[in-house]
């Protein structure tokens, strides 16, 4: 499961778990997903509902 959240945040499952060895890391920009996550934290918990249940429901189509 963890591979799987690295990759939605494109990151490493090291940097997911917090065990960044304090190089240089990745550097550049945001992928989209995560500015589009930070888009929807901003949202009232009422929109927030609403693109959770599309999302859940397009997954679930994917069977994945």
């Amino acid at each position: 499961m963890l591979p799987v959240f690295a990759e939605l945040f494109g990151v490493s499952v090291d940097e997911l778990l917090g065990l960044h060895s304090g190089g240089a890391g990745r550097r550049g920009p945001t992928p989209l997903l995560q500015k589009q996550i930070e888009r929807l934290k901003r949202l009232p918990k009422a929109q927030q509902k609403v693109v959770m249940q599309m999302l859940d429901g397009i997954l679930s189509q994917s069977g994945r």
